[in-house]
């Protein structure tokens, strides 16, 4: 099975620096992990603690070998390559060797997959804990009275949970699968005792982080194209399943071993389909924040084209020469979106590109604004980009004040330092975005709007980047 691990690697080195650019929550991990522990610690204390744990990490990796961008991103096309060994182990444990093998090459292809596996947030690492949970759910189901098996299971999950809290939507897939499975009360009680282990383990960072929960007022309500995708992945991952060997996939006497449909299934419709449910108490759907549901299409693809093969074509040379046909052609429909993602375009935000439009836009003097505040992430990427420049607004910076983004001056100050400028370069959301309401922000507009005259503007990503002069000075 060591060809799925080999597979992600080769595709999680190519292309890794994407032209040497990174977005704005790269920038913000690549900034924060750079910090000191005792830093990170409290800036996880007023914003961000979900990925706490995770820039912890990201700052041993950074000690360790402070590689730039490649060792930003390296950990996540290990976590792939991990991840692509796990689903193979749990194709083989539920479906045979073959099946095992076809999952295990799936998952890498997987465009969502190819696209966190060169992104240095914790999305990659949390997708390859879901899936060794899953394995040792497996492993623990068919010895039901080993505690350790238990033990690690709980384990593995609850780290996954504390990089990333929405991974505890695991929990009621796998519940799921533990009831379909035909387990005993003593296993059920047994995975019972392991889930509030895990929920315990996470509810003091799950309470804390309601704190913040500010951070997250960007997302909106799941669009028609979301829910879409949701059906027709839901849609290949039934019709696959229907195609799944009846019977355990263990093969072998003694407690019951899921089904490959009876663990895929659920996590791949549960965790997301819950994600949705939220939103109209609060909008949470972000596809990365549920990008287990691949490890469950690998596994449910992977057992199909197996039993596609044998099923369709007795003759072992001819379903080679389909097998060969099928992959050159997925091959083919793959590399354009795999070239594509390797790409700066490939992203919502280029951090350095933003950079280098604010030193083409702006003179040595001028004055810098961010509309809203939280857009000054991107200097964290290239702050000599900005310098020359005065923040007009900025009172402590990102790493005096414990921040992301830094803390502001008061409204009266800020509006006296604005006056006080002859040009000021802006840096904001494009027309259309949500417009935030505090005073600072509106203090922001009223005075561009009122004492100085629009230079010129440029769209560089997301960001809109607008040079403003006092009348006269364009």
């Amino acid at each position: 099975m060591l060809a799925p691990p080999a597979l992600a690697l080769a595709l999680g080195v190519w292309g890794i620096g994407r032209g040497g650019t990174l977005w704005g929550d790269e920038a913000v991990t690549y900034e924060v992990a750079h910090r000191a522990p005792w830093q990170i610690w409290h800036t996880a204390g007023t914003i961000d603690a979900v990925h706490g744990l995770y820039y912890l990490f990201m700052h041993g990796v950074f000690a360790l070998w402070d590689g730039g961008l490649v060792a930003l991103r390296l950990p996540s096309v290990l976590a792939v390559a991990a991840a692509s060994a796990g689903v193979a182990l749990l194709g083989r444990a539920l479906a045979g060797p073959r099946a095992g093998l076809a999952a295990g090459l799936v998952l890498p292809l997987l465009p969502a997959v190819q696209r966190y596996a060169q992104e240095g947030r914790s999305y990659a690492l949390v997708c390859a804990l879901v899936t060794w949970s899953c394995w040792l759910l497996v492993r623990a189901l068919g010895r039901p009275s080993r505690r350790r098996r238990w033990c690690a299971y709980a384990g593995v999950l609850l780290t996954a949970c504390l990089l990333h809290e929405f991974a505890v939507l695991t929990l009621p897939a796998h519940g799921v699968t533990v009831v379909c499975c035909g387990a005993s009360r003593r296993t059920v009680r047994a995975w019972a005792a392991a889930a509030c282990a895990v929920g315990a383990g996470l509810l003091p960072l799950a309470l804390f982080s309601t704190t913040q929960s500010a951070q997250v007022d960007w997302i909106g309500a799941p669009g028609i194209r979301h829910v879409l995708g949701f059906a027709a992945v839901t849609a290949v991952g039934v019709v696959c399943a229907r195609t799944a060997p009846r019977g355990s996939g263990g093969a072998s006497a003694g407690p019951p071993v899921p089904r490959p449909e009876t663990l895929a299934l659920p996590l791949l419709i549960l965790p997301t389909a819950l994600l949705m449910a939220l939103t109209p108490l609060r909008p949470f759907y972000v596809e990365r924040y549920v990008l287990s549901y691949t490890v469950a299409l690998a596994l449910l693809l992977g057992v199909a084209l197996d039993r596609c093969a044998v099923v369709g074509y007795a003759d072992r040379a001819r379903r080679r020469a389909v097998s060969v046909v099928a992959v050159a052609a997925a091959l083919a429909a793959l590399c354009p979106v795999g070239t594509y993602l390797r790409t700066p375009q490939s992203r919502q935000n280029d951090a350095t590109a933003v950079a280098r439009a604010v030193r083409e836009s702006g003179r040595p003097g001028d004055g810098l604004l961010f509309l809203p505040a939280r857009r000054r992430v991107w200097t964290l990427a290239r702050p000599g980009e900005f310098r020359g420049l005065a923040d007009l607004a900025l009172d402590r910076s990102p790493v005096a004040s414990h921040t992301l983004h830094g803390t502001e001056l008061p409204a009266g100050r800020l509006r006296a330092r604005m006056l006080a400028a002859r040009r000021i370069v802006a840096v904001g959301d494009p027309p259309g975005g949500p417009v935030e309401a505090t005073g600072r922000e509106a203090v922001k507009r009223a005075v561009l709007r009122t004492y100085f005259e629009e230079c010129g503007r440029r769209t560089v990503t997301t960001a809109l980047i607008t040079v403003h002069a006092r009348p006269g000075h364009c």
